[in-house]
């Protein structure tokens, strides 16, 4: 088995509160649309249950018309700064050496670079030549809990190895000044920058041990979520009917992998849920409350950070890692959903 043994998290540089988004998007954007969409923006952005979002990029530039040229150099500049700044502060604070890496998997989906960003890391921190790389750029918010799986199959398969998995995600210059749907102005509401990067180890020691995962596909389901290429960029694509499949099939999720591993809900001290959403997180905080254990984690990084797609589910354990007494032998459980349309599991136990 594998184990990760440390999450390093990094802060875009762009901090806003709602209500500074709100104001500049009145400025920005919202200052050419009519009254009923103005009203319908503002109310979404306060009703998401979101404090603070934070971004690469000043807030006259996200809410900027660019072009898709531009919006993607700026995602390719900025993946390059914040992975090797991310990458260089993950191997000082877990005692690895750039030369002990063995696999290198990198996620996101808000932008289009190739090579890809791991690529340029290899060269900027002297990674070695014979290392494995492999970029997941079409997951979405699943890619955290996909590159873990990955990182995990690869590790039971050569023990003793090294990989980190850098979930790095740039929402905001996916933005579409002219599109007033409803599915924009969501995903303007609730989606942040963000920046994270686990270090796993393969064989025993301490860390918290992947035990079993998970990928659990819906059928007839690629039209939820995803984006679409489009002139000006990456346009979203995020169904109404996402809340419901998810409530809907919970169970069938969730039940069914604990069983298997012999568990019941009572037996994970640890649960950290990828946070779509408010409505999404209400729906689990509503469902898991019933056995009294709690999501606290998901609803802060959610209230506190955004929804930073691939990135979210790492920054959450890392929160967990932060601010709970985990003893030996507690068990955690991850849940992130994502395009396809798909869930995917992760049961980890410390050691």
């Amino acid at each position: 088995m594998s184990r990760i043994i440390h999450i390093e998290s990094l802060a875009p540089k762009y901090v806003y509160s709602t209500d500074q988004i709100i104001e500049a998007a009145d400025s920005l954007w919202l200052k050419n649309v009519d009254e009923m969409t103005r009203r319908k923006a503002i109310k979404i952005f306060k009703g998401s249950n979101i404090d603070f979002r934070r971004a690469v990029v000043p807030l006259e530039i996200a809410f900027g018309d660019l072009s898709f040229e531009e919006k993607n150099n700026i995602y390719m500049k900025e993946m390059i700064a914040y992975g090797k700044e991310l990458l260089s502060n993950a191997i000082k604070n877990s005692g690895i050496e750039p030369t002990d890496i063995d696999y290198i998997i990198t996620t996101s989906c808000t932008g289009i670079m190739i090579p890809s960003v791991d690529a340029y890391l290899v060269n900027e921190l002297g990674l070695r030549g014979d290392i494995v790389r492999l970029p997941v750029t079409e997951m979405g918010c699943a890619g955290g809990t996909s590159g873990l799986i990955y990182a995990n199959d690869f590790l039971k398969a050569n023990p003793g190895k090294t990989a980190v998995l850098l979930t790095m995600e740039i929402p905001s210059i996916t933005f579409q000044k002219n599109d007033l749907s409803a599915e924009n102005l969501v995903s303007t509401a609730i989606f942040s920058d963000g920046f994270s990067c686990a270090v796993l180890k393969g064989g025993e020691g301490p860390g918290a041990h992947i035990i079993d995962t998970d990928m659990y596909h819906f059928h007839k389901g690629t039209y939820l979520m995803g984006f679409n290429l489009t002139n000006t960029g990456l346009k979203i694509v995020l169904d109404k009917d996402v809340p419901s499949t998810i409530e809907g099939n919970f169970e069938k999720i969730f039940l069914p992998f604990l069983e298997r591993n012999k568990l019941r809900i009572e037996d994970i001290e640890h649960y950290m849920f990828h946070p779509g959403g408010k409505k999404i997180i209400s729906m689990v905080e509503n469902y898991i409350a019933a056995y009294d254990k709690d999501i606290s984690e998901s609803k802060w990084v959610l209230e506190n950070l955004g929804n930073m797609s691939s990135a979210t589910i790492l920054h959450i354990f890392d929160r967990v890692s932060a601010t709970r007494d985990i003893r030996p032998g507690d068990r955690g459980y991850m849940l992130a959903f994502g395009p396809g349309f798909m869930a995917q599991s992760i049961l980890v136990e410390w050691r």
